[in-house]
């Protein structure tokens, strides 16, 4: 049997050299020509011949080398070669593996005696003038160009061709275009000689979806959660409720009379997985990039329940006959283990109790590698070990967990620690701050040269760039730099400038009329830089101030504008901001009347306010303390809305207001976890305490000459995530108007309206709050109060859902689904915390540098408010600025 195997392999080893040396022949007799007819001289092949090679000239080429041919020829003047021989087919090869020739011939010149002289004969192949692509935008150009690296001028061989058609195909298969054909032709260049244009025609067709993902040989973990261990490579979705349902009741049915409650509960998660799939914020497209990241999610998954041992033994994929592809996954889940003993070994600075404590691991634990670093390396929620070593100054500190022992199911882990020597910041620096001078950004930075290196700084410095809004907060890189040999750190600030200024251009509803806003935020102004004239890029910044202008129109019946400046450092030594700001408004019926009209009515508010903010470090750095003065003059002419005194006269409003606040939120733009919370103590002066005026008896005109009240509002806000970027947020208001007196009771001047967009909340001459309610229209509560007067108190709760569909600084977008509700009342005693109006619905927000933010929600009031039939039901609501949130 053996010696057949062996004829059998020798006899297939005899025909491919047979075929091999035919092939060679036929390469030989087609690419080279010895001039056999020439009367001059012969060639016998049948008795070679030795000559000498006296000469090589090179034909039918312009542009290439004749030196650079004749080099990799192999042949050179003087060679003694035999003619024919496999020398001259050698050269041809080696010229033909250039590529730089469509066709290659050696021919015999001439022949002297034993002196022969050769001729090289190539059509040189064409040189590329440019690309011309078809079938794609303009920025995937770009893209492809970098990958493939056309250069102008190169020859256009077949490989180029070929080597640029399999790099298209990837980039576009890696992207999930599984489909995507590319087809290829030249064109003659008539302005340039021996040049072609490339044209590459590309049809990216659909991205490939997939069908199912079949998990295979896994017993432990269920298939759906398996899926589920995978981020971005799910299912196509469907919904074909009614696809099934006949077996589905059927397999109901047959399994409760036996009483088989396993296969019940198959049975319909079957159905549900098959005909029930949605899909909202994932898709289902095949990304080959992503599934090799999601194979190795599945195996850290399964690691951190156990099964360290855990692999993907295969997996495929394949074509089905509806143009999906299915994935195949076979896993190899090994056994569970759990941990036993947990020993430390190294460590000085703590105690091993102290470093167990902090560990939270004990035995009998589900082994779980991914907890394991966590606890040691870094945990976002709760202390670890290496922050207890970090934020002491070790920053040479490491801990290596070791399994020392593997028996059964159990391993122990021995954590071996190098404390290192406590290291010291040698040098601060920032860069990438194209706009925002050194001295703003380096003044919110936490960690100073000298100081213990501490990792709690470090982030929390992260945190305060990104609040100042002038940086990209998801690329802020804080990046540190050791030195072992001295026990320092230098730290640089990596950042990335993007625009803080904005403009607001925006339109409301309001009092029946379509109300247009103007307005300009410089949140990153320089005072300093309005004297120097290379500053005005177009307008001075740089420098941390605030100024912010705003202007508001209807028409020639209403104006309304303010001015505001704040400087966050006042004096420049602590972050103590100073705020100064003007308003004025202006109403009135002058599209109907002349001034000199009995029914002519106006309503001028000018008022002023001057503010000082400090951070606080108790209870905790992250609360402030804000304090103002504000003064506000209303200049009523015939102007009695409010259905209380004659309408015309002036009333003066003194007042003060503190505010204790505290924000942890881990950015302004998109906070994924921390809080925010205000609580504000606005008031007068109880000025009636101060007369012996009869205040039950005076007119309205008087009492509320100077108004007097006290203010209390309360808000909260939280942020948690629940999934990778899915983020939960439940927010709460609560606001109170009081009187000293009850003589004069609330004053009509201030009060709460809730309900709509709140962009009308600028037409406030008269010193209104609104607060924006979706689902209901504007200001529709409180009711059943006389005349057009606010409530005296209001609350309002909130519980939204969001989710990220870009996080690119230049437009940062996010969808949400929310509930809520609201309500406002007249005085207290008819307060009521759960007599709310409720709503519902989706919406969108984007937040782009220049503009702020822009916000559409759909909301659906499901409440009806008396005596305005219309008022709730579906609405949709455009906001600016958060003028909903």
């Amino acid at each position: 049997m053996l010696k057949k195997d062996s004829n059998r392999k020798f006899l297939r080893m005899t025909v491919t050299k047979k075929l091999l040396c035919v092939f060679v022949f036929i390469y030989i007799a087609t690419n080279i020509s010895f001039a056999q007819n020439s009367p001059l001289f012969k060639v016998d092949y049948n008795k070679p011949k030795e000559y000498e090679i006296a000469d090589i000239t090179i034909s039918g080429i312009k542009y290439l080398d004749i030196n650079t041919i004749i080099m990799i020829s192999g042949l050179n003047i003087g060679d003694k070669v035999q003619i024919p021989s496999d020398k001259i087919s050698q050269a041809i090869r080696k010229l033909w593996l250039q590529g730089l020739s469509e066709n290659i011939k050696i021919e015999i010149s001439k022949i002297e005696g034993n002196k022969v002289f050769l001729n090289i004969e190539m059509t040189e192949r064409p040189r590329l003038r440019r690309v011309i692509y078809s079938g794609i935008r303009k920025g995937e150009i770009n893209d492809l160009n970098t990958q493939i690296g056309f250069n102008s001028g190169e020859i256009v061989t077949n490989y180029l061709q070929s080597r640029a058609k399999n790099k298209i195909k990837k980039h576009y298969a890696d992207k999930g275009f599984l489909n995507c054909a590319v087809d290829m032709r030249q064109t003659v260049d008539t302005s340039q000689e021996n040049s072609v244009y490339l044209h590459i025609d590309i049809k990216k067709n659909n991205k490939v979806k997939i069908y199912k993902i079949n998990i295979l040989n896994n017993t432990e973990v269920s298939d759906q959660k398996v899926r589920s261990f995978m981020k971005e490579t799910k299912e196509k979705g469907s919904f074909t409720p009614l696809k099934g349902l006949d077996d589905l009741v059927l397999d109901v049915f047959s399994t409760s009379l036996r009483l088989n409650f396993s296969d019940l509960i198959d049975s319909a998660s079957n159905y549900v997985r098959d005909n029930l799939k949605l899909r909202v914020f994932k898709s289902s497209k095949l990304i080959r990039e992503n599934f090799e990241q999601d194979k190795a999610l599945i195996i850290e998954k399964y690691n951190a329940i156990g099964y360290r041992d855990a692999r993907i033994v295969k997996d495929s994929v394949y074509t089905t006959n509806n143009g999906l592809v299915n994935i195949d996954i076979r896993i190899d889940e090994g056994p569970k283990y759990y941990f036993r003993n947990v020993t430390w070994v190294g460590n000085v600075k703590y105690s091993s109790q102290t470093l167990s404590d902090i560990l939270k691991i004990r035995k009998g634990d589900i082994y779980n590698k991914e907890l394991l670093d966590k606890r040691l390396n870094y945990n976002p929620m709760d202390i670890d070990v290496s922050s207890l070593y970090l934020d002491d100054g070790y920053l040479f500190f490491y801990a290596n967990p070791v399994e020392v022992l593997v028996s059964n199911d159990s391993i122990d882990i021995e954590i071996r620690i190098n404390e290192g020597k406590q290291a010291r910041i040698n040098k601060v620096t920032i860069s990438g701050n194209t706009r925002t001078n050194d001295h703003v950004a380096m003044r919110e930075i936490r960690t100073r040269p000298g100081q213990l290196f501490n990792r709690e700084l470090l982030i929390r410095t992260t945190r305060e760039l990104s609040q100042l809004r002038y940086f990209n907060p998801e690329t802020i890189d804080p990046d540190v730099r050791p030195n072992q040999q001295n026990s320092t750190a230098d730290i640089e600030y990596r950042v990335e400038e993007t625009s803080s200024d904005q403009i607001e251009l925006s339109g409301g509803f309001g009092y029946g009329r379509i109300i247009g806003s103007l307005g300009f935020s410089f949140n990153n102004f320089s005072i300093k830089g309005l004297f120097k004239k290379d500053m005005w890029k177009p307008i001075p910044t740089g420098d941390g101030q605030k100024l912010a202008v705003k202007f508001q129109t209807y028409g020639k019946g209403y104006f309304n504008y303010s001015v505001s400046l704040t400087e966050p450092w006042f004096g420049g030594k602590k972050p103590n901001s100073l705020t100064v700001s003007y308003y004025h408004s202006a109403f009135s019926n002058a599209n109907q009347y002349d001034s000199d009209h009995e029914n002519f009515q106006k309503f001028v508010t000018n008022g002023v306010t001057l503010g000082l903010g400090k951070r606080l470090n108790w209870p905790d750095d992250y609360f402030t303390l804000y304090q103002s003065v504000k003064f506000l003059l209303y200049d009523l002419d015939n102007y009695n809305i409010f259905s209380f005194g004659s309408g015309t006269g002036k009333f003066n409003n003194f007042s003060y207001s503190i505010t204790l606040g505290r924000n942890s939120t881990s950015q302004p733009i998109y906070p994924r976890y921390g809080s925010e919370m205000a609580l504000s103590l606005e008031l007068t002066l109880p000025y009636s305490s101060f007369s012996k005026k009869d205040y039950k008896s005076m007119d309205d005109d008087e009492k509320y000459k100077w108004v007097e009240f006290y203010k209390i509002k309360f808000n909260t806000g939280w942020y948690f995530e629940l999934l990778d970027k899915l983020v939960l947020s439940t927010r709460m208001q609560f606001g109170y108007m009081g009187s000293y007196n009850e003589d004069i009771g609330t004053t009509p001047f201030g009060r709460f309206y809730v309900g709509g967009d709140g962009l009308s909340g600028g037409y406030n001459m008269d010193g209104r709050e609104i607060i924006a309610m979706r689902g209901y229209d504007n200001e529709v509560l409180p009711i059943g109060l006389t005349g057009d007067i606010g409530g005296s108190v209001y609350t309002r709760y909130t519980m939204e859902v969001r989710y990220p569909l870009s996080l690119n600084p230049s437009a940062t977008i996010y969808a949400l689904a929310y509930v809520e509700g609201g309500n406002a009342w007249g005085n207290l005693n008819a307060y009521d915390p759960f007599d709310i109006y409720r709503t519902a619905g989706v919406g969108i927000r984007i937040f782009m540098p220049m503009f702020g933010f822009l916000g559409l929600d759909w909301g659906y009031g499901f409440d009806e408010i008396p005596g305005s039939p219309d008022a709730n039901g579906a609405h949709f609501h455009f906001s600016m600025n958060k003028s909903i949130d």
